[in-house]
């Protein structure tokens, strides 16, 4: 509530703010077929042919959506821009929710595509929102971040276990830990 009257009050105050402390990354090549080679190893039952697919669709995807979001900003300040109602979308769950939707339309066989989140339990951050991709039935620890919204609409990848930057959970139960709901287990 208090974020709210403050943007009211003060957007260009908190644009320095934000702008002051984010920093454009700069842009990143796309690097389709390094990442379908990180797909096909994390399991030997992987279609490389589907490995090949998703990592293309995730590149195109998160230059689709930068475009559609209309990204011209670092991520917290599209996201101040999202929250006063200043830009369509680009909070970090809407990439994951439309990178999750995309790759799922796919209906690969020999992969999985789900969601995390970082930072749920922490109050001094922000939660943070990613799509995952897996080997099928393998466990979310085990596969690869796909995540447009740090870089700005540049894919950022990178095995999970790898991912310094953040502590990744699976989606449902992070959500039913933060509603009191009985968690579905992957």
């Amino acid at each position: 509530m208090l974020w709210r009257h403050f943007t009211k009050l003060c957007p260009a105050l908190l644009f320095l703010v934000l702008i002051a402390c984010s920093a454009t990354t700069t842009a990143s090549p796309d690097d389709t077929p390094a990442l379908a080679r990180a797909i096909v190893a994390l399991d030997p039952d992987i279609d490389p042919d589907e490995a090949r697919r998703a990592a293309q669709i995730s590149y195109a995807h998160a230059r689709d959506l930068a475009i559609s979001y209309e990204i011209t900003d670092p991520p917290l300040v599209h996201n101040t821009k999202v929250n006063m109602g200043l830009k369509p979308r680009g909070l970090c769950w809407h990439w994951a929710e439309d990178m999750e939707k995309r790759l799922l339309a796919e209906n690969f066989r020999t992969l999985d595509i789900r969601r995390a989140i970082s930072n749920a339990d922490n109050p001094l951050r922000i939660d943070h929102s990613t799509a995952l991709i897996t080997a099928r039935g393998q466990p979310m620890q085990s596969g690869i971040v796909l995540d447009p919204w740090r870089n700005g609409g540049r894919l950022f990848w990178s095995k999970i276990k790898e991912d310094k930057r953040y502590d990744w959970h699976p989606q449902q139960e992070v959500l039913a830990e933060k509603y009191r709901l009985t968690p579905v287990r992957e």
